[in-house]
């Protein structure tokens, strides 16, 4: 411990400093979160009990004199009044360009498919009450969704809680009664989830919604097969398969032919050459009655999809994490993508 104190204690005198980008490239370095000093200060748990009074004094020297060295360059990089960044005006001009959120883009692009079908884009709270999260969507008092392990409950009340998927969204929508009602439902969702390369507890979704009298399976099927070959291309193969949701009757789940091996089989679609992207079905009519809808008049279709899985597949990303991090060498890939 006491070589890699004085290792630093001279990389930091020796740091060459003569613009306010070297600066900031020595505060990340040392200084920050993640930083060579903060980091070392980790690593004094470690250190034996009869070492830690001497190396802490010198951990703290050498943070004072990386933060001194800090304070010293950001005085000489201002005016003497102190309050403005002295500016060349001879030097060109920094590329001050910027580049949407590959989540933002993969979100405009699934919105813009559906209104020229002639859906509505519809928002709501993302703190819910467990009659829009759950109830009026037909899930029972035992369902697992409604547990801890599953749901970030408001100050421990059973009855409020961070929403799960935006069909909240369109349980509003239909509690208005104004028919027939055609909207898509993007937004943050949350769920009590460990963070993986595959899952997170924070991400986002686009549902879709459509009742009017006479709407059929046949209905949803084609919808979901312009979605496709609009978003993936027109290669693009679809199957849907059985399953089962709380608030859909009948339910199925779409899956559409790998775009990245073209269904020869990879490592993003488990070599089966189909990717799971969306589940769907029919409105429960349990789901119509408690929002107030005839299900004897009217029936109905919804969808829902997770952006990232889709964001994922059309840009090849293969860790779930790096939408969450604001790494600029990430974001920067995608300043032509939209």
């Amino acid at each position: 411990m006491r070589t890699k104190i004085a290792g630093l204690l001279c990389e930091i005198e020796q740091f060459e400093i003569s613009t306010k980008d070297q600066l900031e490239t020595f505060r990340l370095k040392y200084l920050s979160k993640k930083g060579l000093i903060p980091s070392l200060f980790n690593d004094f748990k470690d250190v034996a009990a009869n070492e830690r009074k001497e190396m802490g004094m010198l951990m703290n020297d050498l943070k004072n004199q990386a933060q001194a060295i800090l304070d010293k360059f950001q005085d000489s990089f201002t005016t003497p009044e102190g309050n403005e960044t002295q500016i060349d005006t001879s030097l060109p001009a920094q590329d001050l360009s910027g580049a949407r959120h590959p989540i933002s883009i993969v979100r405009r692009e699934i919105n813009s498919i559906f209104q020229r079908l002639g859906f509505i884009i519809s928002e709501g709270p993302e703190i819910e009450d467990d009659f829009h999260n759950f109830t009026a969507l037909n899930f029972p008092e035992e369902h697992p969704a409604r547990d801890m392990q599953d749901t970030f409950f408001i100050s421990k009340n059973p009855d409020i809680a961070l929403r799960t998927h935006t069909s909240s969204v369109q349980v509003r929508v239909m509690e208005q009664g104004k028919l027939p009602i055609r909207i898509i439902a993007p937004g943050r969702v949350f769920r009590n989830e460990a963070i993986s390369a595959r899952a997170h507890c924070i991400f986002h979704q686009i549902e879709g919604l459509y009742i009017d009298k006479q709407v059929s399976f046949a209905d949803l099927k084609q919808t979901l097969y312009y979605f496709a070959q609009e978003f993936f291309g027109p290669e693009t193969k679809i199957r849907f398969r059985p399953s089962y949701f709380p608030f859909t009757e009948t339910s199925a789940e779409m899956d559409v032919s790998c775009n990245i091996c073209g269904g020869s089989g990879c490592n993003i679609c488990k070599h089966s050459g189909w990717v799971e992207i969306l589940g769907c079905g029919m409105v429960d009519p349990n789901v119509l009655d408690a929002c107030g809808i005839d299900s004897k008049v009217y029936t109905g279709f919804a969808f829902g999809m997770g952006i990232e899985r889709i964001t994922m597949m059309k840009f090849q990303i293969n860790d779930l994490r790096l939408f969450f991090e604001n790494d600029l060498r990430f974001l920067k890939q995608f300043e032509s993508a939209v």
